[in-house]
């Protein structure tokens, strides 16, 4: 694996790391470039050299990632934070999820688990992680 210098690579990014091979996650990244007009999001995939490089440097399983990971600045999210946080920040109408926030946080990540660790048999998988389509290039770490 190449040298990737973390803290340099997300230094004022707002990065969203996701599974690639993984098919919601993939509807997921399709649904942030789709409502991220700003490019706030940089979108990673945890199987990219990039993606396992910031998975070590924040002490984050390699190996079996189930949940997506919000990274902004030097902290991340994780399950129902990481989705909230980004939800949050795509504008209106999108803001209102934020109302999901009254559900408390060891509910809503119970129900995060179920889904993520039922991903693939729910959603299918890829048996490989997707190229983004150069287009789409700009939306991407």
């Amino acid at each position: 694996m190449p040298q990737v210098n973390v803290p340099q690579l997300i230094k004022h990014k707002n990065i969203i790391l996701f599974d690639g091979q993984c098919k919601l996650c993939n509807a997921w990244s399709n649904f942030i470039i789709k409502h991220d007009k700003n490019l706030h999001f940089k979108l990673c995939s945890v199987q990219s050299d990039k993606g396992q490089a910031i998975l070590n440097y924040f002490n984050y399983p390699t190996d079996n990632v189930k949940s997506m990971l919000y990274i902004e600045q030097d902290k991340y999210f994780s399950q129902s934070d990481a989705v909230l946080e980004v939800i949050s920040q795509l504008g209106w109408p999108w803001r209102a999820i934020k109302i999901i926030r009254l559900i408390p946080k060891r509910l809503r990540d119970w129900m995060y688990d179920r889904i993520a660790i039922n991903r693939y048999r729910l959603f299918g998988k890829y048996d490989y992680c997707r190229i983004p389509e150069s287009r789409y290039e700009q939306h991407y770490l």
